[in-house]
């Protein structure tokens, strides 16, 4: 990957691959194919997805899907984010289909430059290691490329399966920030992962395919 000289000024190339995984910036036309796998995907992502504390919750059914559909508004914002520097959002794609997105956000210049890391991908496909292959490809792009320092990445202390898959992914625990983001009706608890440039000198997807290879994982999370 080549250095970006002063963000954003080249984020438009931002597009990543890694065959047949491949992230691109998001686009306004994703968001029919976006409306489709949050709506079938409505459980698997609600314990992630975000409330409002104020609002009174409504428990019809189809409020419940219709509320995991990405705003129309919110995906114009994440278009245009990048330009501001403050936001890159991914589509990625598996063999061109589009089954998630990656977002890098709460992003902070000067002497922190750090960003906070996400992402989400389609419960159907989730075995198959795109999340992985996704996520090691936007932080090498984060620490090689865009010049960023420090990503964090929150996850919720009940979800133990993506808790290891941070490790895997080269993030570290730093501890636990309580009762950090109204989810899913409540304040819940969230496990703080991070990584450093200096972590994975070499790239975050060089550690990535030798864990493959050897087909082994990392000490637990817990």
């Amino acid at each position: 990957m080549r250095r970006i000289p002063g963000w954003p000024a080249t984020i438009s190339n931002s597009d990543l691959h890694d065959s047949p995984v491949a992230l691109r910036l998001l686009r306004l036309s994703d968001a029919r194919a976006f409306q489709e796998i949050r709506a079938r995907n409505a459980a698997w992502l609600r314990p992630s997805a975000q409330s409002n504390p104020e609002k009174v919750p409504q428990s019809s059914s189809l409020h419940r899907v219709r509320s995991m559909a990405q705003p129309a508004w919110r995906l114009v914002r994440l278009v245009l984010a990048p330009r501001l520097g403050r936001t890159v959002s991914w589509t990625v794609t598996y063999g061109g289909r589009v089954v998630g997105q990656f977002t890098v956000s709460s992003i902070v210049w000067g002497s922190m430059r750090s960003g906070e890391f996400g992402g989400w991908i389609d419960q159907e496909l989730v075995r198959q290691e795109i999340m992985g292959t996704a996520a090691v490809l936007a932080v090498d792009y984060c620490f090689q490329v865009a010049g960023l320092h420090r990503l964090e990445a929150f996850v919720r202390i009940e979800n133990a399966p993506l808790r290891r898959a941070m490790t895997k992914y080269g993030f570290r625990k730093e501890g636990v920030k309580v009762r950090l983001t109204h989810i899913d009706g409540a304040w819940r608890d969230h496990v703080c992962y991070a990584i450093t440039a200096e972590e994975v000198p070499e790239g975050a997807m060089v550690r990535w395919r030798s864990i493959r290879s050897a087909n082994t994982i990392p000490a637990s999370a817990d």
